[in-house]
């Protein structure tokens, strides 16, 4: 399986120097190409998929989760979709509805006829604190 490539190289070339370099990462070098993982990271956000489903010609899912995790900590995904809003094309754009939300109590609510009740109009449905239940409510 072949992942297509999602960035040209003038892309690349643009937003290359906006990564953090492997002279100023403390720890353990970076071992894995930059451009390897940002198509990684394209990969999943132009799929969907599940981080452990990236194709293994991306490098690692946990490197470059890690690494993604990490840059967007520190900002640098704001910094390159700064440096490249101009060659940008958002003339296609989508919103994914499957995360939209509805509390569990929205649905089958009564409507209600009128201005809404004040605090002193209100009056509960169910039984209050203190009522006697018949023996069959116990």
């Amino acid at each position: 399986m072949t992942a297509e490539k999602r960035l040209s190289d003038e892309q690349w070339q643009q937003i290359a120097p906006l990564l953090p370099s492997a002279s100023g990462h403390h720890g353990r070098p970076y071992c894995d190409d930059h451009r390897r993982t940002v198509e990684g990271i394209l990969w999943i956000a132009y799929s969907g998929a599940q981080w452990r489903l990236l194709p293994k010609e991306f490098g690692k899912w946990q490197t470059v989760y890690r690494r993604f995790r990490r840059w967007a900590e520190r900002g640098v995904f704001s910094q390159v979709l700064a440096a490249s809003a101009d060659s940008l094309d958002l003339s296609i754009s989508q919103v994914d509805g499957t995360f939209i939300k509805v509390h569990q109590d929205a649905a089958g609510a009564r409507k209600s006829e009128g201005p809404p009740l004040s605090p002193d109009e209100f009056r509960p449905s169910g039984p209050q604190r203190g009522a006697i239940l018949p023996s069959s409510s116990r």
